[in-house]
């Protein structure tokens, strides 16, 4: 970066230990002779390092835990994407294995992965997974201990880009965010499920008020989603694994088409939503995300840090670069603290002797 625009910057982007990383916010992109875009307006990642103490390990021992859902209590359910359990975890770390999933086939990027708590558990008991079966992704409900009961089913699958986040939205809707299984084409064919973020009732039907009618699609042109979260104005959120050049943060609008496979990270291309930041692959691969006041949290495997971003696309920062490893999800304690998973024994990683870990970490 030449001095002067650090110069120009310095009032906008605190550039720490010169640990400065491509990353852009779609809006006046420029093109950059270095590989990746710039925005004039914010051109740099500052490396952001955390007081002693704000981060902690809560539970140690796991084995790639993917995702995880508060239940009314405080208490969270955790899965472990190879050994298809479901476990319990409390404030203070306590680690109990409620039950482990038959129906489940890990197998590369799949197995047991995402998992909501249903808007009415109080009522209902529901506790929702999405995980890999004999011949696809699917998702099921389960009241704890039980059988899971499949809501949807036929969800593409294969060793890769299996997608598999979901979550409720604001309007108790379960969004599913879906990969396109190492099949390109599924990702702009709005018949198909792969490539996709979608909106089911509870019951696992296309939700009411969907772009394009009786169909579960709610935005299409995804690569493989992991991470989706709302803001406090009910806007969705959402990260997406690039191939080569970019990956994603995308502001999730109905409909939209988001481009993969025709085009990868910034276009210029009216016919596709442009995101709203993008990272350069080996600085991210981005899977669990959350959003706590005004700052989207992301959490990276390949790029083995958690990004804190304004919700614009700006103002980015990087945590904990390095420090623990792959990092695969992070969500909002009910006290407010980050939890972070971390992914070190996935099979890519380099797993410490701790690992896998549940990270407790203050802002």
């Amino acid at each position: 970066m030449k001095a002067s625009r650090v110069v120009a910057l310095g009032a906008a982007v605190l550039v720490l230990a010169g640990a400065v990383v491509g990353v852009g916010v779609w809006r006046g992109w420029l093109p950059d002779p270095r590989g990746w875009f710039a925005n004039p307006s914010v051109s740099g990642v500052s490396e952001l390092r955390l007081p002693e103490g704000a981060v902690r390990p809560l539970a140690t021992g796991l084995r790639a835990p993917w995702g995880l859902a508060f239940l009314p209590d405080g208490t969270a359910l955790v899965t472990e994407r190879d050994t298809a359990r479901i476990l319990s975890v409390g404030a203070s770390g306590q680690v109990t294995e409620v039950q482990r999933l038959a129906e489940v086939r890990p197998g590369g990027e799949g197995g047991l992965l995402g998992i909501a708590v249903s808007p009415s558990y109080a009522q209902d008991r529901w506790v929702y997974v999405y995980y890999t079966a004999e011949s696809d992704n699917r998702i099921a409900r389960l009241r704890l201990g039980e059988r899971p009961e499949p809501i949807l089913t036929g969800l593409p699958s294969a060793r890769i880009h299996n997608g598999g986040r979901i979550a409720f939205g604001p309007d108790r809707m379960l969004y599913v965010g879906t990969g396109d299984a190492g099949e390109r084409g599924q990702a702009q064919d709005r018949a198909a499920l792969g490539g996709k973020i979608l909106r089911v009732t509870p019951d696992g039907q296309p939700a009411p008020g969907n772009p394009y009618g009786d169909s579960p699609v709610y935005s299409y042109g995804h690569r493989n989603v992991q991470g989706l979260a709302w803001d406090g104005q009910g806007r969705l959120f959402a990260a997406e694994f690039g191939q080569n050049r970019y990956d994603e943060l995308n502001l999730i609008q109905p409909g939209g088409n988001y481009g993969w496979p025709v085009v990868e990270g910034p276009s210029g291309d009216d016919r596709f939503v442009a995101p709203l930041a993008t990272w350069a692959t080996g600085d991210a691969s981005p899977s669990g995300i959350a959003v706590a006041g005004d700052r989207v949290y992301v959490a990276c495997l390949r790029g083995r840090r958690l990004y804190r971003v304004g919700l614009d696309g700006g103002s980015a920062q990087a945590l904990l670069v390095g420090a623990y490893g792959r990092l695969r999800y992070v969500a909002v304690a009910p006290d407010g603290a980050l939890w972070v998973l971390t992914s070190n024994r996935d099979g890519r990683g380099s797993p410490a002797r701790d690992d896998d870990r549940i990270l407790r970490m203050t802002v």
